[in-house]
């Protein structure tokens, strides 16, 4: 699993999750809020696992 998301995207992944899983404590109560795990996972993985599939790769680390 090579990482491919960096940056600006991996900040506003976080930044979502984090935002979307709040609502499930104190915003409307719903279950949907569960959905920001998705964001979330894939920002602090660095992986996507939807990137490669469309040849993207957004991080500027050395990959071996």
């Amino acid at each position: 699993m090579k990482a491919n998301v960096g940056g600006l995207d991996r900040i506003l992944r976080i930044v979502i999750g984090l935002v979307l899983l709040s609502q499930v404590f104190f915003g409307m109560h719903t279950i949907w809020g569960l959905i920001g795990i998705i964001p979330l996972a894939t920002g602090l993985l660095k992986f996507c696992p939807f990137y490669p599939l469309f040849g993207l790769n957004t991080c500027s680390c050395k990959q071996s």
